[in-house]
């Protein structure tokens, strides 16, 4: 099979970053990367230009890593309370899902992607958990979840 060398201008998922230079099948290259203008095809002038964008990417890194932190120390230090909606002794209506989190979050002004969010299994009960926020592939932290009942719970009468 025919390979192609190319530098990449994007980073691709399962491919590799930005500036990274890649061997991919030719049709690959042909068909999808360059007419697309996710990659250049490796010559001495490109060569120059991709090392132009490896500095700029390392630059933005670093700022992304620094915004990051700023944000992870926001998290580190605050507790949300979701109010749910709960039956006869407390039992929840569903669960508290990351899209709960994430409007929770963006009450407080603090904006995260839904997929950031990681819970270790959902959350079914009352009472205190823990949720784990992936800000970045060198930061992340975890949050504190308080979850409570929006309306009074009632024991079961017997």
């Amino acid at each position: 099979m025919a390979q192609a060398t190319v530098l990449l201008l994007k980073p691709i998922s399962g491919l590799g970053n930005e500036g990274e230079q890649v061997t991919v099948k030719a049709g690959y290259a042909r068909n999808y990367l360059l007419p697309r203008k996710l990659a250049l095809p490796q010559t001495h002038a490109n060569r120059k230009q991709i090392e132009a964008l490896v500095k700029a990417r390392e630059a933005r890194q670093a700022k992304e890593i620094d915004e990051a932190k700023v944000i992870a120390d926001k998290l580190e230090k605050m507790t949300i309370a979701i109010a749910v909606k709960t039956g006869e002794s407390g039992k929840l209506f569903g669960a508290v899902t990351t899209q709960n989190i994430v409007d929770k979050l963006a009450d407080e002004k603090i904006i995260v992607e839904k997929k950031r969010i990681h819970l270790a299994a959902p959350i079914k009960d009352l009472g205190r958990h823990v949720a784990t926020v992936k800000l970045h592939s060198d930061v992340s932290v975890e949050i504190n979840i308080e979850v409570v009942s929006e309306n009074p719970i009632e024991e079961p009468k017997a």
